[in-house]
Parts: C-alpha cells; sequence; structure tokens
C-alpha cells in the first residue's frame, strides 16, 4: 500500500520530540508488536506498525488541549473521561493525525481512537492496536511466552483475554471499568458465542 514516507517521518519526529522517551520507546514496542499481530490475523502490518507508532501521540499534551481537540470527533464525553480526561488521548491523538498532519487513513484513526477503552464496534486492526498496547514486552506482567500464549488464540478470545486481565487489575486497585470496555467485552463474547454456534 505504501503511505508518504516523508508524512510518516514528519509524524514520527513530532512524537519523539513531545512524547517522553520511555512512551516513545513504549510506541515503538507496540508498533512492532501490532506489525506482528497483523501478520498473524490477517491485517496490514504497515498499518499496524503506523498506529501503534502514533497512538499515544498526545499522551503528554495539556490535558485542556486534549479534552478540545477530543471533543471535535462528535463522541461526546463519558462520565469516566469526565473524571479523568487522559483517558481522551487516543481519541485527540485520532483528531490530531488528521487535523494537524492531513493524515486520513480510516483504519489507524480508528485504531488510534479506540485504543484507550476499545469500542463494541472496533475493527481487526483498533482491536489488535488495544491489545498490543497493553501486552507489549515492556509491560509489568509480559514475557515472551506471555504474549506468545496469547497470540495462539483467535483474536477475539485474546482481546477478550486482555480485557478481563485489565479488569481484575483495575478492581484490585479499587479504580473503575468504563463502560465502553465493559461493552466491548460483552461484544467480543457474543462473537465468541456466535463462532461456536
Amino acid at each position: 500500500m505504501g503511505f508518504d514516507s516523508k508524512l510518516i517521518q514528519k509524524i514520527t519526529q513530532y512524537a519523539e520530540e513531545n512524547e517522553k522517551p520511555s512512551r516513545f520507546e513504549h510506541s515503538k514496542r507496540v508498533a512492532l508488536l501490532a506489525q506482528r499481530m497483523c501478520g498473524l490475523y490477517g491485517a496490514d502490518s504497515e498499518k499496524g506498525y503506523i498506529a501503534g507508532l502514533f497512538h499515544d501521540i498526545c499522551k503528554d499534551m495539556d490535558e485542556a488541549l486534549m479534552t478540545e481537540l477530543s471533543l471535535t470527533d462528535g463522541m461526546g464525553m463519558s462520565s469516566e473521561e469526565v473524571q479523568k480526561p487522559s483517558l481522551l488521548h487516543g481519541r485527540a491523538a485520532a483528531v490530531f493525525l488528521k487535523k494537524d498532519f492531513g493524515f486520513d487513513d480510516k483504519e489507524i484513526l480508528e485504531a488510534v481512537a479506540l485504543h484507550t477503552l476499545g469500542s463494541r464496534n472496533a475493527g481487526k486492526l483498533a482491536k489488535i492496536v488495544f491489545a498490543a498496547d497493553k501486552i507489549e514486552i515492556g509491560r509489568p506482567q509480559s514475557s515472551e511466552e506471555y504474549i506468545d500464549n496469547l497470540l495462539s488464540k483467535s483474536l477475539d478470545e485474546m482481546v477478550l483475554s486482555v480485557l478481563e486481565e485489565n479488569f481484575s487489575y483495575l478492581k484490585d486497585k479499587g479504580k473503575t471499568v468504563a463502560e465502553r470496555s465493559l461493552e466491548f467485552a460483552e461484544e467480543l463474547r457474543k462473537n465468541l458465542c456466535r463462532e461456536k454456534e
């Protein structure tokens, strides 16, 4: 397919200059894992790499600006996003990539927008980037064996497993699980039930 290499270079440079060094390293690991997962699950590997690399481009942005950007996508704000505006960084990033860089690949923008909480109607690339962000090798619970075990499952099984682990972690910390994430998990369970019928 081939994206404009100068544009990708320009966005990469912005990401490297505006993210904390540890976050940019995380983004590179997510990009590589998403690329690998796309190969396994039949999605575009180049898109996986790009979405992974740019998913956190607004994470270190001022929260007021992040909120302002994300609200232009027309989705409003959930109660969780009102309480914790940093949850909007994926949505803000999708708007930012389109508005400031003229980047308009719908699949990549969806994957970037939905990587934080997921969504009931997430496409294949969005599911992959959502999971890659949570399980890349730099995460405390992650190891090569852990990743290989997850990637031996079907895409929906793997994403549901990642979500359920995330729910347990949040509950252990006394935090609430976002409604959007619960809906995402419910949709995955329904998909898996339909596959078994």
